[in-house]
């Protein structure tokens, strides 16, 4: 065997070695974060946020893939009670409580429709917890955590509001497929229609399902992106029901 034959398999054998490489360096890497867990949201300013159409994850994605959702601690990563020997003698004081209210996320305000055509404003409804789920009829892992999200509804209505947002964009997704879908499965829970684009461009949404967990007083507390089960839809408002 020449030398140039020699060279040539020897190059063949050093492209192969890299690719190998590379493929397990690109699939342990891009491996899916531990299942159903939450994560804080990062909303964008409206002039941040993007305003092409969401797209829907995809199934695998939706089951496997990780809303991340983090306690509300976590979230924000106050200091270590053991850094803090002497009580803080500050912390019950107005300016001190308005400082902690600064820190926290409040939710964008929007408008959408609701079923009979009435414009809504989130804002309208603070004062209880709210959970906002961002869907499409024509999402399959949308459609997949509903079941989910009507079961815990009939429980934890009274106590928790529900938006089950649509975002309609009137090609794709209209106000007649979403309302005629609901109406197919027998939902329970309420639903609104992001007529206007208003909620998907406040909140930067770009993929579906979404889901965000407000508190009673209007501060994002944590969000999910991708379906959810039922356990981490309990833990979700298990954040905001006393806050």
């Amino acid at each position: 065997m020449n030398s140039k034959v020699k060279t040539f398999i020897l190059i063949l054998a050093l492209a192969a070695l890299i690719a190998a490489a590379s493929f397990a360096y690109i699939y342990l890497s891009g491996r899916n974060p531990p299942e159903n867990q939450l994560a804080a949201p990062s909303i964008p300013s409206p002039g941040q946020a993007q305003t092409g159409a969401p797209s829907a994850a995809s199934p695998g994605q939706a089951q496997t893939g990780a809303p991340s959702v983090t306690s509300p601690g976590q979230a924000q990563s106050p200091a270590s009670p053991a850094s803090s020997p002497e009580p803080d003698q500050t912390a019950d004081t107005p300016e001190a409580q308005k400082d902690a209210e600064d820190d926290r996320l409040r939710a964008p305000d929007f408008t959408v429709l609701d079923t009979e055509g009435n414009e809504v404003k989130l804002s309208e409804l603070f004062g209880k917890p709210i959970v906002i789920n961002f869907w499409a009829s024509w999402c399959p892992p949308c459609k997949s955590e509903m079941p989910e999200f009507d079961k815990v509804y009939a429980e934890l209505g009274e106590d928790v509001t529900f938006m089950m947002v649509d975002l309609v964009d009137g090609r794709r997704e209209t106000i007649e497929s979403g309302a005629a879908y609901i109406a197919e499965q027998g939902y329970s829970f309420p639903v609104y229609f992001d007529a206007m684009g208003e909620a998907a461009y406040g909140y930067g949404i770009q993929a579906i399902p979404t889901t965000l967990f407000i508190d009673k007083d209007g501060f994002v507390v944590t969000g999910a992106q991708g379906a959810i089960d039922e356990q981490t839809l309990r833990r979700g408002i298990e954040y905001i029901i006393g806050g």
